[in-house]
């Protein structure tokens, strides 16, 4: 009881700590000035001057809310808050001792000294408080948290070891550093020493006896962090890694609160991040539908576009189960925002005009969308049902409603498409950039191109770790097999950065994507993470790519070319103005094929609607066109 007694007494006994210490630092000041002997005729002097002292400096400290800090946690905000009251009460004292006819026979140098002996003081009084109570500096009290060693000794390791170090209940216990600087190799931070660089690390985790490694470095490359990676692992020590930039910024984690190293952290280019606050300050208010929103991209979107308070959030899918947890996700974490579940299909024309008509979204981002290569390919007219007539249904009546932008979500399989899904994603690219009703519209039509996407429901990621949970070999099409990967968050916000840019209207956005990563690769540092070997503990099976897959994808045609934008890492992509004639008559034979149920029609009117496409799908559209 005792401490709670205490806190909820803290300011009166702050106040009456600084009533003690006021004379106490001012008759300081006057024995340093006199060679720490105060004569007799200068102590009238004192007690004449300390009430204006009294009165100055606690009006001073009220002002500057010195009454009100937390010592525990004292930084270099409350030491600038200290001068600036001390500074202040002094300056009042010399104001005083003029009106009140003291200054006359005032030692000059007084003023100066009780300045500095104030700040020692009080700043002294503070920080004793926070060193006390900080773990490290009492050598009684019982260690907890694991014997640590931190890689990085910049600012996200000088976080972690002053978290760590004020927070008794910390994970981590931090015995040293690890840094490639070599100015920094010798330094301490508070209190450790900065012992090596990345390479020493096994030797100083054994010599250290190490018991967890903290990885602390959120600039490092790809490669570097790879390097990293493989040395915490040949440690055979636990290692984690500090959360990200972007979840330090945005405030959804603490720089104590660790995580094991994803396969994100390990991409073959560093993960892109951009500021929000225009794109998503620009829905404020406004009513935003997102089609798909039951799927990893849409829901994601909806996620971030709740933040930035829309007047009404729309989340349409077909998927009753999981658009019911969306809806709930949503409706929790943001209690003020109208959230409206739908569930429709976006090929039913008719429903869709009904959601538009009583809803009137202002912004539609298109996310629906059959996405899952090999299983398309034995589907193309439900392929061309969503991907094509979804699109066209859902652009159609964001035109018709006066919606104020549309971005239909697209992928780089629409680049030369070798299956059925990448030439139904380009012929919705044309649809919303080329049909001839939605150009002479006033809504804003754009898209959005890019790759896989890691961790979403058609990645790869999930499938490796079914696999490895399951004890199964992990199965890969090809040796040399690449794709260009994102992260869910760069997804997103590349969408919302292309909602917003004023030089994406009717054209194509694409994030740079830097260097493909094989597949195999993934596959390799998805094991080790997981501590064990490849090929050793946990084989990988290579099957041969799978019906409608290219061994390697593309961001663009030779018929295109990419324009830098406002926005580093986004570009526009220049293609060629769609043939609207063409466009109409395959549309509308691609409908009537769709209609009838006919497989081999479809593929035929991609084709047709493609001319660009490649081989697996350009010899079923020839064999088809055969046939006639």
């Amino acid at each position: 009881m005792l401490p709670r007694t205490l806190v909820r007494f803290r300011r009166p006994l702050i106040v009456i700590a600084h009533l003690l210490l006021i004379p106490l630092a001012y008759r300081l000041a006057f024995t340093l000035r006199f060679d720490w002997r105060m004569p007799e005729d200068i102590r009238p002097l004192y007690w004449a001057t300390l009430p204006y002292l009294m009165g100055g400096r606690l009006l001073a400290f009220a002002l500057f809310g010195l009454f009100q800090g937390w010592w525990r946690h004292v930084g270099m905000r409350d030491l600038i808050d200290l001068v600036q009251a001390v500074t202040l009460s002094s300056a009042l004292l010399l104001v005083a001792l003029f009106f009140g006819g003291e200054l006359e026979g005032f030692p000059r140098s007084l003023l100066a000294l009780d300045w500095i002996t104030a700040i020692l003081v009080f700043g002294g009084l503070r920080f004793a408080v926070r060193a006390f109570r900080e773990e490290r500096f009492i050598p009684w009290k019982t260690r907890h948290g694991k014997r640590t060693l931190i890689i990085g000794a910049g600012i996200s390791g000088e976080r972690l070891v002053r978290e760590s170090q004020r927070d008794g209940g910390a994970e981590v216990y931090p015995l040293a550093l690890l840094d490639d600087d070599p100015a920094k190799r010798g330094m301490r931070l508070h209190g450790l020493p900065v012992l090596g660089t990345t390479d020493e690390i096994s030797e100083v985790a054994a010599k250290l006896e190490a018991e967890l490694l903290v990885i602390a470095i959120p600039s490092a490359t790809r490669d570097e962090m790879r390097r990293i990676v493989d040395a915490c692992l040949g440690t055979g020590i636990e290692f984690k890694i500090v959360p990200s930039m972007r979840e330090l910024i945005q405030g959804n984690a603490r720089v104590t609160e660790l995580r094991s190293v994803q396969i994100e952290d390990l991409l073959g280019r560093e993960t892109v991040e951009f500021a929000m606050e225009g794109p998503l300050t620009g829905m404020q208010g406004r009513t935003v539908l997102v089609t798909g929103g039951a799927g990893s991209i849409g829901s994601e979107l909806a996620r971030q576009i709740a933040r930035f308070s829309p007047s009404r959030l729309i989340v349409l899918d077909q998927a009753e189960s999981p658009l019911y947890f969306v809806n709930l996700e949503l409706a929790e974490a943001n209690p003020g925002l109208p959230v409206v579940p739908v569930v429709a299909d976006v090929t039913d024309a008719a429903r869709i005009e009904r959601v538009f008509e009583q809803y009137r979204p202002d912004y539609v981002f298109h996310a629906a969308a059959y996405k899952h290569v090999p299983l398309m390919e034995g589907n193309p007219v439900e392929a061309v049902r969503n991907n094509v007539l979804g699109t066209l249904s859902v652009a159609q009546s964001a035109a018709r409603f006066g919606a104020k932008r549309f971005v239909l979500i697209s992928t780089d399989k629409a680049v030369y498409p070798s299956s059925v899904m990448g030439a139904t994603k380009r012929v919705a690219e044309e649809i919303v950039l080329g049909w001839p009703a939605l150009r002479e519209s006033k809504t804003d039509f754009r898209a959005v191109r890019f790759g896989n996407v890691l961790g979403s429901d058609g990645s790869v990621i999930p499938l490796f770790k079914k696999q490895l949970a399951a004890g199964l070999p992990l199965t890969v099409t090809h040796p040399e097999v690449t794709r260009y990967f994102m992260t869910i968050p760069e997804a997103v916000q590349l969408v919302l950065q292309a909602a917003a840019l004023p030089e994406a209207e009717r054209r194509i956005c694409m994030l740079e994507m830097g260097e493909p990563v094989r597949i195999v690769d993934l596959a390799e540092n998805l094991i080790r993470l997981s501590g064990l070997e490849p090929y050793r503990d946990v084989p990988i099976k290579f099957t041969g790519l799978r019906p409608g897959e290219k061994l390697h994808e593309e961001l663009m045609s030779e018929r295109e070319g990419a324009v830098p934008t406002a926005i580093e890492k986004i570009l526009i992509v220049q293609t060629t103005e769609p043939d609207v004639d063409a466009l109409t008559r395959g549309l509308d034979k691609l409908g009537a094929a769709a209609a009838l149920g006919s497989q081999e029609d479809c593929i035929s009117g991609l084709c047709q609607l493609v001319p660009e496409c490649v081989s697996p799908l350009r010899e079923r559209g020839q064999e088809r066109a055969a046939l006639r």
